[in-house]
């Protein structure tokens, strides 16, 4: 069955609505024609004001009843399919994609294997060095007495997202105390150069489209001003480093260019899940969100409408959703 036909059963549900990727993936999934239930474990998060969105709390990835009640959300909601825009919860919707699909649910999952490299950046490290790909140089806390002088460094956690918790520094003296502070830290090499994001599409195949964007300003980790760009170099290295994870579907890389430097490219990570800023590569022309749905419900993906145009720009700014009076006097 086309996907144009199954367009009046597109009932989806988003997790994580609360984040800017899943609030732009909810929103583009609506002006789709499908129908979005949206989830979030915040009661106040902005997704859930989302006009049209059938909206539903969620217990934390990390709570021990997690599955059994998004299961339970399942059963009474019916949706017909999945998108999660939580990196933290894949490994529990990877245990659940075999009860997910028995009750009618589709999902489009990475292997354990490409969400582990994702999800720790220590992994993603030794993945991408096996595979001959430039990468920050990465240390674990007790490698920290190896560090050369005069490197400059970042202390970040090693599951972490969003730019939450990352700290600056110049010495690893420095970065021995920041240890202390940054939970579950690594310690890598601070990468200067242009910040570019990739959105990408992998088809089961492997084979994997590629829209380069320029992060002009960004803001907690949140490109707000961005501009596309077509640089056949870039993109083949991000081809690369997504067979290297092994990675499919919605997926978003990250890197740096440094023009003058004997490895211009250098890519710091892999996100199992849309971008923060993924609505400029539609704009840009890719049927980024239209051919996501095609390969969620089992079809082709047709790469030739993934092309998108050089030089389009996308800024991203507040808006309000809603304004009420909040019976508990906040």
């Amino acid at each position: 069955m086309s996907i144009d036909r199954v367009a009046a059963s597109r009932r989806v549900l988003v997790t994580g609505v609360g984040g800017q990727p899943g609030f732009d993936l909810a929103r583009r999934l609506q002006q789709h024609g499908c129908t979005v239930i949206g989830t979030d474990a915040n009661p106040v998060a902005n997704g859930l004001q989302l006009p049209g969105l059938i909206a539903r709390l969620s217990l934390p990835s990390t709570h021990p009843s997690y599955g059994i009640e998004l299961l339970k959300l399942c059963e009474d909601l019916r949706p017909n399919a999945m998108l999660s825009a939580v990196e933290c919860e894949l490994p529990q919707l990877l245990a659940l994609r075999a009860t997910l699909n028995q009750i009618g649910v589709r999902t489009w999952l990475p292997s354990q294997r490409a969400v582990n490299a994702c999800r720790d950046k220590a992994e993603f490290y030794t993945v991408l060095t096996e595979h001959g790909i430039p990468t920050p140089r990465t240390w674990l806390p007790h490698q920290i007495a190896t560090i050369p002088d005069g490197c400059p460094l970042v202390v970040k956690p090693r599951h972490g997202q969003g730019s939450q918790n990352v700290v600056y520094c110049r010495t690893w003296q420095q970065a021995l105390i920041l240890c202390e502070l940054v939970p579950d830290p690594i310690i890598q090499a601070r990468v200067d150069g242009r910040e570019f994001t990739a959105d990408c599409l992998v088809d089961n195949s492997g084979r994997a489209s590629v829209i380069l964007r320029y992060r002009l300003l960004t803001k907690g980790g949140l490109s707000m001003v961005a501009s596309t760009f077509h640089d056949p170099e870039v993109a083949d290295r991000v081809a690369e480093t997504l067979v290297a994870v092994g990675i499919v579907g919605l997926c978003c890389v990250q890197g740096f260019v440094r023009d003058g430097h004997e490895q211009r490219i250098v890519l710091t990570e892999v996100n199992a899940r849309a971008a923060g800023g993924f609505v400029l590569a539609e704009d840009a022309g890719a049927d980024l969100i239209g051919q996501t749905l095609a390969g969620l419900w089992g079809g082709p993906v047709a790469h030739d409408r993934l092309r998108y145009r050089p030089g389009v720009c996308l800024t991203k700014y507040v808006e309000t959703l809603a304004v009420s009076r909040d019976e508990r006097g906040w």
